[in-house]
């Protein structure tokens, strides 16, 4: 069983440790870490559920760096997550599972990892919850945006205070955000790469906003006015009996290093992905929110190439062939138009 610290006061050291690598030497486990303040109704913050994914521990220490003289304008419950992969610099440690796809209604909650995220649901929402806040960092070059799971008028409003840049998912399931969704307007907040300067200040400035706001106003959420909203309609694999790379010529798949530019940007029919190796079989794995493999609604392979079948827009596209295996290539997205 993995253990569960709690805490009620800043441990001495958090606000002075320099990187994730150094928070197991103040928190050796998992930690929740409640914190009263001036509104009662809590906000929650998960951070380093990968542990390579800083941000959210820099703008939680920033943050509480402001407030060590003052009381919080309200109370604060933040969940250190992957410690032991922090320690590394991993996204997880191998043989574990991702710490972000054992929340409840999830596929993946029967493990010691999934028992001890169940825990802290339990003892988070114990009282009623004013919002959810997850903090994630990008590998590859993509704008900060918020990902939510509902478009309604509370989680709409919650992703204009982040950014203009929105993703509506409903898969994968076990995720933090999926999870307290259905208890609290929730969000995923991704914040380009890690250790950078501006990543940590716009989600210290967002948790403070929330922190802040007396509750969530009568306000109904333009979409071509204020926010550009886009629905993941597919993830991109590569399946572990295939080798692949940015550049040997040799792998089954070779990899486009140009299309990480492109996240977040319209591509057009027939834009070119990958090379496959010559007489081989190799192909992405393409799955839907219905867990049905699309790969030929998306993609085809002509030549040696696979291109895309229909105009789409990637995201999360990197360079990080390690991440790749561990999660994904990319996703592909559509824009919504919430007037319809």
């Amino acid at each position: 069983m993995i253990p569960l610290l709690e805490m009620n006061e800043v441990p001495e050291g958090l606000l002075e440790i320099e990187d994730a690598a150094q928070l197991q030497k103040v928190m050796p486990h998992p930690t929740l870490l409640f914190l009263e303040g001036q509104k009662k109704q809590p906000l929650f913050v998960t951070v380093l559920l990968h542990g390579n994914e800083d941000t959210g521990l820099l703008a939680i220490q920033k943050l509480l760096r402001k407030y060590a003289e003052h009381r919080l304008p309200r109370s604060l419950i933040v969940f250190f997550g992957n410690i032991y992969a922090a320690k590394e610099g991993l996204r997880r440690l191998e043989g574990q599972p991702d710490y972000n796809r054992v929340w409840p209604g999830g596929e993946e909650t029967g493990s010691e990892e999934g028992e001890l995220i169940a825990k802290v649901v339990e003892k988070v929402t114990a009282q009623k919850l004013f919002a959810s806040i997850d903090i994630h960092n990008n590998t590859g070059k993509n704008p900060h945006y918020g990902c939510i799971n509902r478009l309604d008028h509370d989680f709409l409003y919650l992703s204009s205070l982040f950014g203009r840049t929105v993703v509506f998912f409903e898969t994968p399931t076990g995720v933090q955000s999926l999870a307290m969704a259905e208890y609290c307007p929730a969000i995923t907040i991704e914040c380009g790469k890690p250790h950078l300067q501006r990543g940590t200040d716009h989600a210290a400035e967002f948790v403070d906003s929330l922190l802040h706001l007396s509750e969530f106003p009568d306000h109904v959420v333009q979409n071509e006015k204020e926010l550009d909203v886009c629905h993941t309609v597919a993830k991109v694999t590569i399946p572990e009996a295939y080798s692949f790379s940015y550049t040997d010529a040799d792998a089954d798949i070779r990899l486009l290093a140009s299309l990480e530019e492109s996240n977040f940007s319209m591509l057009e029919e027939g834009a070119l992905f990958a090379y496959v190796k010559e007489g081989g079989k190799a192909r992405f794995e393409v799955y839907d929110d219905a867990d049905r493999e699309c790969f030929d609604e998306y993609f085809r392979i002509r030549n040696g190439e696979i291109r895309l079948k229909k105009p789409l827009m990637p995201s999360m596209i990197t360079l990080d062939e390690h991440v790749i295996r561990q999660d994904c290539f990319c996703y592909l997205m559509e824009r919504i138009d919430l007037k319809k």
